[in-house]
C-alpha cells in the first residue's frame, strides 16, 4: 500500500527520499515475486499445447482463487459500493492480463511478452507526466520496442504482439485498480476476492476442460497459480507495506529482465543483440519514468501487483 501523505507532501514541499533499507527490502520482495512468476509462466507455456494459453491462464486463476480464498476468508458483508468497484475491477483487470500474456507466450519468447506487457504502467506513468524529462523515458521505452522487433532478426509476430499489448493495456488498469484496493481496509482478504473474480470471468474457458486435465497437468497447474499467483501477491503486497508506491513501482523494472533470463534458461529462448538491448532500454526507461512521475502521484504506480 502507499505511504501515507506527509504534512511536507501537503504543502507542497518535496518529498523525503525514501530509506535505504525500506528500497532494499522492498526491491527483495519483487524480485522474489517476479523470480516466481517467470517461472510459474515456463511450467505454464509447457501446458499451453495440450490445454491452450487461455484454458491455462483461467484453471490457473481458479486454483489460486481457491488457495487464497480458503486461506484469508474475506467476509462479504458490510463492503460499500465502492469496495466492490475496486475488487471487480481489479479483477476485471487481472483476468484480461494474464490472458492476453499467456496467449502473447505462445507465439514469442516469453522476456519480449513480458517486456511489452511492462509499457502499460509507463504509460499510466505517462498519463500523469508533467515534465519533459517524462516524455523522453517514455521515448526510450518505446525506442527499446522498435529495437525489439525491428532489429537485426527482430521477434515480430502481428498476433503475438497484439496479444502483449492488450495485455499491456489490462497491466495498465491493473496498476490503477491495485492502487485502490491496496488502500482499501481488507487487505489480502480484497485481494483474494479479485482472483475469484478473475476465476469467476474466466469459467467459460477453464469449465469445459476440468473433466479433462489429467493428474500430473493439475500438479503442474497447481505449482503455477501457486508462484505466480498466491506467492507472487503475497510479494507485491509486502513490498507495498515497506516502502511506498513509487519504489516498488520501479522495481517493477526487473520483470522484463527476468522474463528474459528465464526465457534463456528454461525454455532456450537465446535474444539477438538488439532485442536484448531494446529489454534493457525498456526496463530502464520505464523504472525511470514511474520513478520520476510516482514522486507527484504515488497512487498511479503499482503497488500491489502481479504478472
Amino acid at each position: 500500500m502507499s505511504a501515507p501523505v506527509s504534512e511536507e507532501r501537503r504543502e507542497g514541499a518535496r518529498p523525503a527520499a525514501p530509506q535505504r533499507g525500506a528500497v532494499l527490502k522492498a526491491g527483495g520482495f519483487v524480485a522474489l515475486g517476479s523470480s516466481a512468476l517467470q517461472v510459474s509462466s515456463v511450467i505454464a507455456a509447457g501446458l499451453f499445447a495440450a490445454l491452450g494459453p487461455f484454458e491455462t491462464s483461467g484453471l490457473r486463476l481458479l486454483i489460486a482463487a481457491a488457495l487464497l480464498l480458503i486461506v484469508f476468508r474475506p467476509r462479504l458483508r458490510g463492503r460499500s459500493r465502492a469496495d466492490w468497484f475496486g475488487i471487480v475491477g481489479y479483477g476485471v483487470a487481472m483476468a484480461a492480463m494474464n490472458a492476453c500474456l499467456y496467449a502473447a507466450i505462445d507465439r514469442i519468447p516469453l522476456g519480449i511478452a513480458v517486456t511489452l506487457d511492462f509499457l502499460g504502467p509507463c504509460v499510466v506513468a505517462l498519463a500523469a507526466a508533467r515534465h519533459v524529462r517524462e516524455a523522453l523515458c517514455a521515448l526510450g521505452a518505446f525506442a527499446g520496442v522498435l529495437l525489439i522487433s525491428l532489429g537485426p532478426g527482430g521477434y515480430f509476430d502481428p498476433l503475438g504482439y497484439a496479444f502483449a499489448l492488450g495485455g499491456a493495456v489490462f497491466f495498465g488498469l491493473y496498476t490503477v485498480m491495485a492502487s485502490r484496493v491496496g488502500k482499501a481496509d481488507g487487505g489480502l482478504g480484497d485481494l483474494a476476492l479479485s482472483v475469484g473474480v478473475a476465476a469467476v470471468l474466466t469459467l467459460p474457458v477453464s469449465l469445459p476442460h476440468l473433466a479433462s486435465v489429467t493428474a500430473p497437468q493439475w500438479g503442474l497447474l497447481a505449482v503455477s497459480a501457486v508462484l505466480g499467483v498466491a506467492f507472487t501477491f503475497t510479494m507485491d503486497t509486502l513490498a507495498g507495506r515497506v516502502a511506498d508506491a513509487r519504489v516498488v513501482g520501479t522495481w517493477f523494472a526487473l520483470d522484463p529482465v527476468l522474463g528474459s533470463l528465464a526465457g534463456l534458461l528454461f525454455m532456450g529462448q537465446a535474444l539477438t543483440w538488439s532485442a536484448g538491448a531494446g529489454i534493457v532500454l525498456v526496463a530502464a526507461s520505464g523504472a525511470l519514468l514511474v520513478w520520476v512521475a510516482g514522486r507527484r502521484t504515488p497512487s498511479l504506480s503499482p503497488d500491489g501487483a502481479v504478472h
